[in-house]
């Protein structure tokens, strides 16, 4: 790519309006040098074919680009949102990536995570763990969560309060009270009916 920027007498950096600018002077130029007599003519013709195939090349090689950037935003964007709260905008700009490599399964599974979705994340980063079996970020979070999942396992098949029947905490909450709170009030009810017939 370089000897094309080189063609148009611009340095790689050079921004859009610079690589116009120059394609068109230059264009000018040999436009009107390809008329001359003789070796002059014909060289100014075989400049002008190979600035046409410089600046060509040069404009597809900053649309793919633009492409690519456009379909995979940074990492650090997402991240932002994530920490913001604003998880289903993280998720529609996760979904916008055409290549998943580990770090895209790692804040898949920090996106899970924060709905909740622990199974879901824990599988999110055994893919990023095998696809990266040396990243030691990925390992520790992975065993961390690991853990989580089992003590939660390990707690629902006990029986502790809290956990529902699909064994997530909170899920066994009824609106207006808990389980516990219409236990007392039953209890309290049996009291009153016994004191009653004992007091009578």
């Amino acid at each position: 790519m370089q000897e094309y920027y080189k063609i148009l007498g611009i340095s790689e950096n050079a921004s859009i309006e610079e690589i116009n600018d120059a394609y068109n002077r230059l264009k000018s130029q040999y436009s009107k040098d390809r008329f001359l007599e003789g070796e002059a003519g014909n060289e100014a013709a075989k400049k002008l074919t190979k600035l046409e195939t410089a600046y060509s090349e040069i404009m597809n090689n900053i649309n793919d680009s633009k492409d690519y950037n456009d379909a995979n935003p940074s990492f650090d964007a997402i991240e932002k949102l994530i920490r913001e709260g604003r998880l289903n905008e993280a998720q529609d700009l996760l979904d916008k990536f055409s290549t998943r490599s580990a770090e895209w399964h790692y804040i898949q599974s920090v996106v899970f995570y924060k709905k909740n979705w622990n199974n879901e994340s824990l599988k999110q980063l055994e893919i990023a763990l095998n696809m990266e079996p040396s990243n030691s970020k990925y390992s520790i979070e992975y065993s961390k969560l690991r853990n989580k999942v089992d003590a939660d396992a390990r707690a629902f098949r006990s029986g502790n309060a809290g956990y529902g029947a699909d064994g997530n905490p909170e899920t066994n909450r009824q609106m207006g009270g808990t389980n516990d709170c219409m236990t007392f009030c039953a209890t309290w009810c049996c009291m009153d009916m016994l004191c009653s017939m004992c007091c009578n």
